[in-house]
Order: C-alpha cells, then sequence, then structure tokens
C-alpha cells in the first residue's frame, strides 16, 4: 500500500512525510475521515500546499473537529453558514476580551474553511472571494453589535434626526468598506479599508453622562477597530485601515453624513473619486447607510462624460509608474508592472470617465465592470479576455502565497520548496512552467494598462543617463589622480579626502560582504549621489556627512533605491546635509526619517498643534497602551519625523525663530499629553482609578507643569525638558482596582512611568531628557506634589531663584481642572508683595553665581563670547525680566499672563516698568542671540562665539542692566 504523500513531487512528499508524525503522532483521528471528500491522500496534498492548513490541524485539533461537524469542507462557504457559526461563537461572550477570543477563534475556523478550499481548487475565484468578503461583513458587523450594546450601557444611546423620516431615532455606526471589501473581492490575507459614519449630530440618552454623538461614536469606533486589529494570544481578526477617511490620519475618526457629503463636494481629490468607485456599507442600519450613500455618488459619478478625469487618471498612472520603479516591485504580482493594481486601474479608469452616463459602470465588481465594458464595446473583446484572464490568473496566484502561511504577501517566493507549493497550488508541473505563464500575463496586462492612458514620461522617454565618469570614479577603474582630477572639475573642494572616504567606503568589511543584489544596488546608488553631491557648495564636507547615512543603510539597501528612483528626495538630502550636519546625523541614526524627504510641500510646512494631536492620534490607532515598547519606538519616531520638517523649513527661512521654538514646543506638548494618557491607563489597568475620580470625566487630576525654556515656548532641538508634576486628588484616597494604592502613591508611580518613557533609551534613542530639579525642594523632594503642599511650598519655603523659575512656568500637558488651579497659584506667587531692593540684591547674587560657574573665564573674555552666560548675553536679558516681573506683578497682575520673554518684555513696556524703546531693542537683542544659538545647533556648534561678537547688542544689554539692576 502506497503512502499518502506518494503522488506528491519528491521534495513535497519528502516534508509531508517528515511532518507527518507530529500531525498525527497516533495515526488519522477517525473524525477527520468523517467527510467523504476526506482521505489521507487529500490530506498530504492540503499539507504540502499550506503550511498555515499542517499547523492549524497539528496545533487545534478539536477546533478542526467541530469545523468538519459544522459543515463538509466540500460544501460551499455561504454568508448565512458564516453568520450561523458566528453566532456560535458569540453566544458565551460576556466581555471585550472574551468578545476579542470569541472573534479570532473563529477567524481560525473560517480562514482555516477558505483556505482549504481554494488552495485544494475545491472553491472557485469568485467562491474564494465572495466567502473572505462575507467573512469580514459578518465579523465587522457581529462585533460592532455587541459594541454598540456595551457603550450604549456605558454612555447612554445616542439619538438624533433619522435621514429618512426625519424623526427622532437612535442612532448606530455605520460602517463604508473600501477597495476589495467594499468590491466583495477580499483576499485570503488582506488589510479592510473602513471609514466610519453616523447620521447626525446630537447626545446620548440614559447614560451616567452624556456624551455628543461624535464622541460617541469616535470611542466606539476605536473599540471596533481594536476588536478586530489588535494582535492577543488568539491572533487578530482583520488589520484595519482608516487612512481613506476625509483628511486621513489627521482627520476625525467618525463624521456625520453631512460632514462627509461636505467634505467630498469641497475638498474631494480625484484618487478619493477613485477610491469611492467600490465603496459599499458593510455594517450598520442597511436603510441609513443607503442615504449616504446615495448623497455620496454625485462625488464618484458625473452626470456627463468626464474627459477632465483623463489628467487625473495620468498622474495617477505617473505616480504608480514611479511607486513601482522607486520600490523595487518586480517581484510584486500585485503592485508591479503588469500585476493586479494595473487591471484594477484599467477598469476603474473606465467608471470614472464613463460611469455617470453608462449606469451599468456603477458597480463595483471587477469581473462584472469588464463584462460591461465588452457590452458597452468600450474595449475590445480581445483585450477584456486577456484581462479577465490575467486577472483571474492572478488573483488565484495571490491567494496560493497567502495561503501557505496566513501571510500578506504578493511576494513570489525566493525558495525551492515554497516555489514548488506554488506550482502545484496552481497546476503546474514545476514552478519554471507556472512562471512562464505568469510573464505571460503581465506583459498583457503592462501592455494594456501602457496604451489606455499615455503619460507626458512615456512620451518622452527616459532622462539622459548619468555621466559614466561617476561610475568610473566609484569603481575606482581610473587612477587616483583622474579621479582627483573628475571631483576637483566638478567642484569638490578637497578631492583628496573625499577620494579617501570612498576608498575606506569599498574597501570596509560591510561592504566586501554585501549579497550580490545589495552591492548592485550600492553600485547604481553611490554614482548618483557623488554626481547630486556636485549640486552644492561644499561637496567634499556632505560627502562626509552623508556617508554616516550610506553606512548605516548598507544592510538596508531599500532605501538606496528610494533614493537611486526619487531624484526629488535625493535633492533634498543632499541639500539638507550639506546645511546642515545635525540634520545628517539625524538620518543617519534613523533612515526611516528619508521618507519625510519624499513629498518637499510636506517637509517645508510642518503641522500646527491640532494637525500634531490628530496625526500622533493616527499613528497610535493601532498600538495598545500595554504595549509600551512600540508606543516609545513611535514617540520617538514621530518626534524626530516633526522635528526634522521644523529644521528643514528653518534652513529654508520660511520660519522664524519664533514660529520654530512655537512648533518644537508643540511637538513636546503633543508628546507629553500622549505619554501622560498611557502611563494614566497603564497604572490604572493595575491599580483601578484613583479615589475622587469619575471614568467618565475624562479627566486624571494630574498635570505637568513646564519650566525653562519649554514653559517659555523657547525649545531647541536638543533642549531638555524641565518638568513638575502635581496633582489635585485627595490623598486620603485610594484607587479602586483590585490591587488599591493610594492616591499619593499612584501618581507618584504616575510621575516615574512618564520620566521613564521620556528618559529611556530605546533603538531610536532618547524622547526627552528629563530634568525634576525645579520641583519643590529639588531633588531631596517629592516626584510628584499635590496642588495644596505645591502652594505652601512656594509661599513658605521657595528661594528667590524658584519664584524666577515660576515666571517662566506654565501648565503643558494633563488635567485642564488642575492646569486651571496651577496657573491661580502661579497669579498669586508671582503677585505676591515683595522688597524691591532685597529682590534685586538676591537676584544679582544669582546671577553672580551663575556667571562664574558657567560664564567665559575672565582671562578668555577677548577670544570668546558665550552667548548664554556672558555679561551682555540671554540669561541677562532673562533676569532682568523675571527681576521685573516679581517687582511688579503685584502692581501690574497682568505680568502674569505670558511665560515667555518675549511678551514679558512687550508687556513690561506696555505697563511702562520698561520704556518702549528699551523693552523693544532688549527683544531684537535676545531674538538675534537666540536665533544664533539655533543655526550653530543646527551646525553641531556650542553656544560660544567670537570674542568681537554682537557688540552693539551686549552694549546696549549691559546699559539696561546697569540701569535696572545696579542703578
Amino acid at each position: 500500500m502506497s503512502e499518502p504523500w506518494s503522488c506528491l513531487p519528491s521534495h513535497l512528499a519528502a516534508d509531508v512525510a517528515a511532518s507527518w508524525p507530529s500531525v498525527f503522532p497516533a495515526g488519522l483521528p477517525d473524525w477527520l475521515q468523517g467527510d467523504a471528500c476526506i482521505s489521507a491522500e487529500v490530506i498530504a496534498q492540503a499539507m504540502a500546499r499550506s503550511l498555515f492548513l499542517r499547523q492549524t490541524i497539528e496545533r487545534h485539533q478539536e477546533q478542526v473537529r467541530l469545523l468538519l461537524e459544522s459543515r463538509a469542507l466540500s460544501e460551499p462557504t455561504t454568508p448565512g453558514f458564516l453568520q450561523a457559526r458566528l453566532n456560535e461563537y458569540l453566544r458565551d461572550v460576556t466581555d471585550e476580551p472574551s468578545l476579542h477570543a470569541a472573534l479570532r477563534r473563529f477567524r481560525r475556523e473560517t480562514q482555516f474553511r477558505i483556505i482549504w478550499r481554494d488552495l485544494m481548487r475545491w472553491a472557485d475565484l469568485s467562491e474564494t472571494m465572495a466567502a473572505t468578503s462575507a467573512f469580514a461583513d459578518v465579523c465587522i458587523q457581529g462585533a460592532l453589535d455587541w459594541l454598540h450594546s456595551a457603550a450604549c450601557e456605558q454612555y447612554g444611546t445616542p439619538w438624533g434626526v433619522d435621514p429618512v423620516s426625519g424623526s427622532d431615532v437612535p442612532q448606530s455606526l455605520i460602517v463604508i468598506g473600501m477597495g476589495k471589501l467594499g468590491g466583495r473581492e477580499l483576499n485570503v490575507s488582506s488589510d479592510i479599508d473602513l471609514i466610519f459614519a453616523f447620521p447626525g449630530n446630537g447626545e446620548t440618552r440614559g447614560g451616567k453622562r452624556s456624551l455628543d454623538n461624535q464622541q460617541f461614536f469616535i470611542r466606539l469606533g476605536q473599540r471596533l477597530i481594536q476588536a478586530l486589529d489588535q494582535i492577543t494570544a488568539d491572533g487578530f481578526v482583520f488589520r484595519v485601515d482608516m487612512r481613506l477617511r476625509p483628511y486621513g490620519q489627521s482627520g476625525a475618526l467618525a463624521l456625520s453624513f453631512a460632514a462627509l457629503e461636505t467634505y467630498y463636494q469641497d475638498q474631494g481629490r480625484d484618487w478619493e473619486r477613485y477610491a469611492m468607485v467600490k465603496a459599499r456599507v458593510v455594517a450598520g442600519d442597511p436603510a441609513a447607510g443607503r442615504v449616504l450613500m446615495a448623497s455620496l455618488r454625485p462625488f464618484v459619478y458625473r452626470r456627463y462624460i468626464d474627459f477632465s478625469a483623463f489628467e487625473s487618471l495620468r498622474s495617477m498612472k505617473a505616480m504608480i509608474s514611479r511607486e513601482v520603479r522607486r520600490k523595487g516591485l518586480e517581484d510584486n504580482i500585485k503592485l508591479g508592472s503588469g500585476g493586479i493594481r494595473e487591471i484594477e486601474f484599467v477598469v476603474q479608469a473606465f467608471q470614472l470617465i464613463r460611469g455617470g452616463r453608462d449606469r451599468e459602470l456603477q458597480q463595483r465588481e471587477l469581473l462584472i465592470i469588464l463584462s460591461e465594458l465588452e457590452a458597452l464595446e468600450l474595449l475590445p473583446s480581445q483585450v477584456i479576455k486577456e484581462l479577465r484572464d490575467a486577472y483571474v490568473f492572478l488573483r488565484n496566484l495571490e491567494h496560493a502565497l497567502q495561503g501557505m502561511e496566513d501571510k500578506q504577501t504578493q511576494l513570489l517566493p525566493e525558495d525551492e520548496l515554497s516555489r514548488m507549493r506554488v506550482a502545484l497550488i496552481m497546476g503546474f508541473e514545476d514552478w519554471e512552467g507556472c512562471r512562464q505563464e505568469l510573464a505571460h500575463h503581465r506583459e498583457k496586462v503592462a501592455a494594456h494598462f501602457a496604451n489606455i492612458i499615455a503619460t507626458e514620461e512615456d512620451e518622452e522617454g527616459a532622462q539622459s543617463p548619468l555621466d559614466e565618469g561617476w561610475f568610473e570614479l566609484w569603481l575606482a577603474e581610473a587612477d587616483e589622480v583622474s579621479d582627483a582630477q573628475w571631483l576637483k572639475q566638478h567642484g569638490y573642494e578637497d578631492p583628496a579626502g573625499s577620494l579617501a572616504l570612498l576608498g575606506s567606503l569599498r574597501d570596509s568589511r560591510t561592504v566586501q560582504t554585501m549579497q550580490t543584489q545589495g552591492r548592485t544596488r550600492l553600485n547604481q546608488f553611490m554614482p548618483v549621489l557623488l554626481a547630486a553631491l556636485a549640486e552644492v557648495r561644499n561637496p567634499s564636507e556632505t560627502l562626509s556627512r552623508v556617508l554616516q547615512l550610506v553606512e548605516a543603510i548598507l544592510r538596508r539597501t531599500a532605501y538606496m533605491v528610494l533614493l537611486l528612483e526619487n531624484p526629488g528626495a535625493r535633492a533634498q538630502l543632499v541639500k539638507l546635509c550639506s546645511e546642515s550636519p545635525w540634520i545628517a546625523r539625524q538620518l543617519a541614526e534613523t533612515p526611516l526619517l528619508l521618507d519625510e524627504l519624499l513629498n518637499a510641500e510636506s517637509l517645508y510646512t510642518p503641522p500646527a498643534k491640532k494637525e500634531l494631536q490628530d496625526d500622533l492620534r493616527q499613528q497610535m490607532l493601532r498600538i495598545s497602551y500595554d504595549d509600551l515598547e512600540n508606543q516609545m519606538e513611535s514617540l520617538r519616531h514621530f518626534k524626530k519625523a516633526h522635528s526634522l520638517r521644523v529644521a528643514a523649513s528653518e534652513l529654508k527661512g520660511t520660519l522664524s525663530l519664533m514660529k520654530v521654538s512655537d512648533y518644537l514646543t508643540w511637538i513636546a506638548e503633543v508628546v507629553l499629553d500622549h505619554v501622560v494618557d498611557v502611563a494614566f491607563a497603564n497604572l490604572v489597568a493595575r491599580h483601578g482609578l484613583p479615589g475622587g475620580i469619575d471614568g467618565a470625566s475624562n479627566e486624571t487630576d494630574f498635570a505637568v507643569i513646564g519650566y525653562g525654556k519649554l514653559g517659555g515656548i523657547e525649545l531647541g532641538y536638543t533642549s531638555d525638558l524641565d518638568l513638575v508634576f502635581v496633582h489635585n486628588a485627595d490623598p486620603e484616597l485610594a484607587t479602586d482596582g483590585d490591587k488599591s494604592i493610594d492616591n499619593a502613591v499612584f501618581y507618584t508611580r504616575l510621575g516615574q512611568r512618564i520620566v521613564h518613557i521620556l528618559n529611556a533609551q530605546t533603538p531610536s534613542g532618547q524622547l526627552y531628557d528629563v530634568d525634576m530639579r525645579l520641583r519643590p525642594s529639588g531633588n531631596s523632594g517629592l516626584l510628584v506634589s499635590s496642588l495644596q503642599a505645591f502652594e505652601k511650598y512656594q509661599r513658605s519655603d521657595a528661594w528667590t531663584w524658584e519664584h524666577q523659575a515660576l515666571a517662566r512656568a506654565r501648565g503643558v500637558a494633563g488635567c485642564r481642572n488642575t492646569l486651571a488651579a496651577f496657573e491661580a497659584i502661579r497669579h498669586d506667587i508671582l503677585c505676591q508683595h515683595r522688597d524691591k531692593n532685597t529682590l534685586r540684591q538676591e537676584v544679582l547674587d544669582m546671577r553672580e553665581k551663575m556667571r562664574s560657574n558657567l560664564g567665559t573665564p575672565e582671562s578668555q573674555r577677548k577670544e570668546v563670547f558665550h552667548i548664554k552666560h556672558d555679561a551682555g548675553g540671554i540669561v541677562d536679558i532673562e533676569f532682568m525680566v523675571q527681576y521685573l516681573v516679581l517687582a511688579w506683578c503685584e502692581t501690574y497682575p497682568e505680568l502674569t499672563r505670558w511665560s515667555d520673554n518675549i511678551r514679558q518684555l512687550e508687556e513690561l513696556g506696555s505697563a511702562g516698568v520698561l520704556s518702549v524703546e528699551d523693552a523693544e531693542r532688549l527683544r531684537e537683542a535676545y531674538i538675534a542671540l537666540r536665533s544664533s544659538i539655533h543655526r550653530r545647533a543646527l551646525q553641531n556648534l556650542n553656544s560660544q562665539v567670537a570674542g568681537d561678537a554682537f557688540m552693539d547688542e551686549r552694549r546696549h544689554i549691559r546699559s539696561v542692566w546697569q540701569k535696572i539692576m545696579v542703578g
């Protein structure tokens, strides 16, 4: 009797034979043979095709047994069956963790069924796509139903005007599926692209506290994403992508019907029309969903043949072509030339152009639209046949690639065993036959794709090739004298030094041991880089900076492809590195920042604070608060990316000093707010809420106070954060969790967690260096003070220099009520009566101590001027302002309004404490000195300049100092 695997190709037979004993140590179980269509030979075939099927049988035999009992694998997977099975899994759900677990177990069963039937070719492409899409539909609706009920119990039921009847009714979240989900063409391991909407504005009723409808549905949407996307011990259900919603990552997670319609009418872009072609309501109230989709249809389909769409389609085709080149997507059957996306583009192009007039094209399924295009004679029958055949082949191949390991991929395999699996699934005797058939289909698709819309790039042809001299230089094919002459002719100021650097890189062990593909990319990239460097004013110096990045990406040569295929990003790289070694170092430390160079418009347009908040919220949407490691890494990348944009804008001259500090301060504030939320959530999960806090209020009774540069809105690129932590909770109470602790202990641990998140060194470096020495009693004091203790200390025990520091303090993150209470205390303390003479002497004493410790030694003052600490420098202005604020706040309370020196100077001038001329000239001097420090930071230089620098500014600062502080 032959073995079950004897009919398989030899390598796959050996692979199945080796794994059979571990999968079936006691032989084939009886229940697995209960299905008449399943035999040992069939199981061997399935195990040969898919490691996922093999591992599921091995690790989850009880679930596979129940799966077979529910319906034979030989039976098709229908929506009704999927709904019935999900209902079984949801029957015992009692809370969100059990909901997550049930959905993930249901996924394992359904994926097994769908992948088995697809890879064994018991199902055709249409069934596989429909079943996978129906699986997503029932999961989304099932999770939404449960979470909506839970949210209503917690917050009350949202009410508003029904868009159909016009009456006041309860509302539900409408989930729109985009892309392949919308078209019921989902692949077996796909993201799902969603948009959340709700009928209209209103408030919840019946809860402990009312929420407006948008808040309710945003929270519900977040919980729905977590239910589907969050990775747990049982895995995940679907990866959820929300970036197609209005305003993208910075947009609200859920919008009302009216807001959606207004957005698309007023701001909808061409690519959004393209995306909305497949949009479909997949969960929520069907009647309300129909009203919404009807309102959006005019945005997608024009009433006439839309010839204006040609230009935008040309741009989109050029973008696709550039992406294929930039990312090296030759082996990607979706995104590469002649791949699935090009077929989709061809079909949806006709839908956009003619869908308004030919209503038959207002459908979602690609294969149906192809038939309509043939019936309308918009494409020849032969073209339709070739596109249809290619689509079916490519989608089946995509499912083969993904079903082998239940893995999201469209890349052709490189190892021999995987290629054999794919050939077997696709019905070929060997990989070569499969590869040839694939090449045939891709060639046909690429030709049709190119013919439908010709771009200017196609018509103009390729750009002129790079001068061969750069290749000869990098590959050392000429002698050193010739190479040095070549570099000199092209503007390199230190040819010999540049050649030495290039030789060192070429001869390095890392380069010598690179794989063939990586070495090829390096040899393509370096000549292009050297030619680009010839366009900046200091190419040799810039080369030394850029080579830090090159060395960092030698093992990640995809970044070289990005720079090789994107001239704009390459130009930005050499320009910024030419102007700033600080930027060069940032890019070398974090090559992922190279993505920021792809869009020059956004690179030189840093976002305002609200956009920063939206961007961070979107980036963190998928990361659980429990996943502290990923939270910390993402925060570090967020800070670096946005700081790079600020630095680039400053170098370009589009941001003034004041704006640079504003943006850098906003970045810190947004990060701090999120860090407080993460740390608070972590501790609440462990110990419960602090006593006295209403869980529905979103308040924490905790606040972060910024001192120094953060408080004064004057952060630089390398500034640390001077922080003080306060809380306004009742110290007599304790948290309400199972592991209850006193409120005071809770807030101390909260402060420790925040400092850890900010201070810790991770692979991406440190987020911020934190200095806590300005808290009450300094390093010997409590890490977190109650507001009452803070106020008592400031009134009774604080030194004058601590009140000086308070003049520059302000709340920067945390509970709004606590921040407001701190501001009231700060105002009262600053407005206390002070003897001006005593105050002046104490400020002078502190200034002299600082100057003697930090300033330039007297013997060097002719050669060196320290911009911050020497006489006539920044600290003199700061001390004068602080003295005047403390001396005159009692008379002019409005002086407490601001915490930054510039506006404090303006207020002092307005109040008449300083003459308007002195206030203005000090302001100009302050900006000039700080601007110099900013520019020097971008050059990795310290705050010491030539002894004769800023002579006019220093003379005026000293003269005002003499008037105010000496008399």
